[in-house]
């Protein structure tokens, strides 16, 4: 003798719902951003999105761009983002002699 309870069903198939949906979320974030990386907005007027290396973080020339950060925005980044404020190809031209070097 079985006794159906349909509310209990319900819950069950909105919980498969949401791992589902939470899965979707988390490997779409993890195709954005490489495991072992990060992203940065830089610019000056115009953020740009650059996807980095977290080693990058422990070279003292990168270090010297996150100070340059803490001193325009400190912990409000506007874009949600680290923002580094600094001309894109400065940017470009540091994080490719960085990748150099590694």
């Amino acid at each position: 003798m079985a006794i159906r309870l349909p509310g209990i069903v319900n819950a069950k198939q909105i919980l498969r719902q949401t791992k589902l949906f939470a899965n979707q979320a988390a490997s779409m974030s993890t195709t954005a951003v490489p495991k072992g990386h990060l992203a940065v907005y830089v610019g000056e007027s115009q953020m740009k999105r650059f996807i980095i290396p977290v080693s990058f973080l422990n070279q003292p020339s990168f270090q010297e761009l996150l100070r340059k950060a803490e001193e325009e925005f400190g912990f409000n980044h506007p874009m949600g983002g680290l923002t580094i404020p600094c001309r894109e190809d400065i940017f470009v031209d540091l994080t490719s002699r960085l990748n150099r070097s590694s």
